[in-house]
C-alpha cells in the first residue's frame, strides 16, 4: 500500500506551517511535520487553507513551501493553486493569468495541483460562463488530472456566489458542468461546505472516475466510510492534528472493519467540531496549538500573529478534547499548557 492510500481511499492531511515568528517560516520544523504525516501513511496537502494561505502565508513563501516539500516528498503531495499574489484591480484575464502562473510552479515542483477558489474570481466573475472560461482554460493547461476545490463561506466569506450562483443547488449544477466538460482532467473535487447531505448528492453525481475528497471537518467519518453507493476520499485540515489516530482508524477500514474505524475515529469528532467552530476560518489557531502541545514545534506562534485569534478558554477545551481523542501525551501536553498559562 503506497503512502496516502488506505484500501480504496486516498487521504491527504492539509498541513500547517511552523513559524519562527510572525513573519518567518521555520523550514526545518515545517518539513519535519510533513515527514510526520507521511510516516503515518497520509498524503500532504501543501500550501492550502490550513497553512494560512491568504491569512499570513503569501504566495512567494507558499511557492517556496511547495518546492521544498515536493523535493522531500515521501508519499503523496498535492498543493494549492490560487491567485493570491495579485495586487490592485484585476480583470478576468488577469485572474486567469495569475492562476496559470501558480499552476506552472506547482506542476514544475512535482506536486498534484489543487485549483483553489479565488477571491478575485468571485469578485469579477459575472456568471457561470466566466467560471467556465477560467477553469476550462486551466484544465486544458494541466499535465495531469487535478483536484478542484470548492471552499464554502464558513471558511472564507469572500467566496460568496462561487461558481456563478448564490443558490447552492444552482452553483452545484454549474460546478458539475465544468467537471463534465473535461472529466479526464479532473482527478477529484474537494468539497468544504460542511454539509454532508450535499456532499453525498454531489458525490453520486460526479462522472465515473472522479473522486470526491471530503473537506467536511464535521462529518468526515461517515463520509469516508461511505454507503452502498460509494464513499468519499479525504483532504482534511483536522487530519493535521489527529494524524496518528486517523492512521489507525483508516487501517481498520482498509481491513474491512468499519465498526473499528468508527470506534477509533469517533472521539476525534468533538475535537474537530470544536476547532472548526465559528468563526471557522480561525481553526488554524487550534491546529497549531495542538502541534505545539504534541511537541512538533518549540513555540506557539503563527504567521501574522494568528495565535491570538482564539481565546484561552477555547484552546484549553481543545487540549482537553485532544487528550480524550488520544492525540496528545497528557503529561507532556500538561507541562506545556501550564507554561503557556503562566506566560499569559
Amino acid at each position: 500500500m503506497s503512502s496516502g492510500d488506505r484500501g480504496e481511499r486516498i487521504v491527504f492531511a492539509a498541513a500547517h506551517v511552523v513559524a519562527e515568528d510572525g513573519r518567518t517560516v521555520d523550514w526545518d520544523a515545517t518539513l519535519a511535520f510533513r515527514h510526520h504525516l507521511w510516516s503515518h501513511g497520509l498524503g500532504v496537502a501543501e500550501a492550502m487553507d490550513t497553512a494560512q494561505r491568504g491569512m499570513g502565508l503569501d504566495w512567494p513563501t507558499a511557492a517556496e513551501l511547495v518546492r521544498r516539500s515536493a523535493a522531500e516528498k515521501a508519499g503523496r503531495i498535492c498543493a494549492g493553486v490560487a491567485t493570491d499574489h495579485l495586487t490592485g484591480e484585476a480583470d478576468l484575464d488577469e485572474v486567469l493569468e495569475a492562476y496559470l502562473e501558480q499552476l506552472d510552479v506547482v506542476q514544475e515542483a512535482g506536486a498534484q495541483p489543487v485549483l483553489m477558489c479565488s477571491r478575485r474570481l468571485a469578485a469579477v466573475a459575472r456568471g457561470p460562463e466566466d467560471y467556465e472560461k477560467v477553469y476550462g482554460t486551466l484544465l486544458d493547461h494541466v499535465s495531469e488530472p487535478v483536484v478542484l476545490h470548492w471552499l464554502g463561506t464558513a471558511f472564507d466569506p469572500q467566496l460568496a456566489g462561487y461558481w456563478g450562483a448564490a443558490d447552492v443547488p444552482q452553483a452545484t449544477r454549474n460546478f458539475l458542468e465544468v467537471i463534465r466538460a473535461r472529466p479526464d482532467k479532473v482527478d477529484g473535487v474537494k468539497v468544504s461546505l460542511l454539509d454532508a447531505d450535499h456532499e453525498i448528492g454531489l458525490r453520486r453525481a460526479l462522472p465515473p472516475g472522479v473522486r470526491c475528497y471530503t473537506g467536511d471537518d464535521f462529518h468526515y467519518p461517515d463520509l469516508i466510510a461511505g454507503d452502498e453507493e460509494g464513499h468519499s476520499d479525504a483532504l482534511l485540515g483536522i487530519f493535521d492534528p489527529i494524524a496518528p489516530v486517523a492512521a489507525k482508524a483508516l487501517a481498520e477500514l482498509a481491513r474491512g472493519d468499519v465498526d473499528g474505524f468508527h470506534r477509533i475515529m469517533a472521539p476525534t469528532v468533538p475535537l474537530s467540531r470544536h476547532l472548526f467552530s465559528a468563526p471557522t476560518y480561525y481553526y488554524k489557531t487550534g491546529v497549531v496549538f495542538l502541534a505545539w502541545l504534541a511537541g512538533h514545534q518549540e513555540r506557539f506562534v503563527m504567521l501574522g500573529g494568528l495565535e491570538s485569534a482564539r481565546s484561552i478558554e477555547h484552546l484549553t477545551e481543545a487540549k482537553r478534547l485532544a487528550e480524550v481523542a488520544g492525540v496528545l501525551d497528557p503529561e507532556f501536553a500538561e507541562r506545556r499548557w501550564r507554561q503557556w498559562i503562566a506566560s499569559r
